[in-house]
């Protein structure tokens, strides 16, 4: 169990610094050119590289949706959905303040908005709270189906990753003027905590919109596209 949620600590920690690193590095600048695509791509990338170096080991949530959605699947076990919550949360956290650290080794440095997500007036585009929640539950809920579906026994093999951090990419090209893109609960909390904006006081619903896509998704997968899946079946099936 210690190795599992060491990568995953890992693995979030991943996460949030690359893809919000380059939202508060990178596309800060726009002579750098990597603009909201750049963006949308270092996040898919992060999962890609962390499911492939340490999935094998725990699975490569880097999520708690993703956690959640899958032991509502039952593909994951509940009494380690708190743990890897917790160490999610806290590379997260880590992550958030190594960025910090470094970003406000510029000068002239502003948190500003810190890759946080928001609705309202801290939506880059200005959207509203309805926008925002319907946005990262759609998006969250196809996440979810995308990995289950990746992930099952009738899937190709070794592919899981590709297919999971291409459609994280996708949300992201979809979403980023909207929330900037959480589906995430670890990496909104991990950046809204350094922001200057209101990011913490919205961040409630950057836990209940994805856990609820979350939920939303397995329950189209495991009711209506692969029913009975689980892991004790899985356990017994030859390979």
């Amino acid at each position: 169990m210690t190795r599992k949620l060491a990568a995953e600590c890992f693995g979030t920690f991943w996460l949030v610094f690359g893809g919000c690193g380059s939202a508060v590095l990178a596309a800060a600048f726009p002579e750098l050119g990597i603009g909201f695509a750049g963006v949308a791509l270092a996040f898919g990338l992060t999962v890609l590289t962390m499911a492939y170096a340490v999935g094998g080991i725990s699975g490569g949530h880097f999520n708690p949706a993703v956690s959640f959605g899958l032991a509502l699947a039952n593909r994951f076990s509940w009494k380690e959905l708190v743990p890897y919550w917790i160490v999610q949360v806290i590379g997260a956290i880590v992550a958030g303040a190594a960025l910090y650290a470094i970003a406000s080794g510029k000068a002239g440095f502003a948190a500003g908005g810190f890759a946080s997500n928001g609705f309202g007036t801290l939506s880059p585009g200005g959207y509203s709270l309805q926008a925002a929640l319907l946005t990262e539950i759609i998006l969250t809920a196809g996440f979810l189906v995308v990995i289950l579906g990746s992930t099952s026994r009738a899937a190709p093999t070794g592919f899981a990753p590709l297919a999971i951090g291409f459609a994280l990419t996708l949300i992201h090209l979809i979403s980023i003027p909207v929330t900037n893109t959480s589906v995430n609960p670890a990496r909104s909390t991990g950046v809204a905590l350094f922001a200057e904006a209101a990011a913490v006081r919205q961040l409630w619903l950057f836990w209940v919109a994805p856990l609820v896509g979350a939920a939303i998704g397995a329950g189209i997968w495991r009711f209506l596209l692969m029913p009975g899946e689980s892991l004790d079946q899985i356990a017994r099936e030859p390979e």
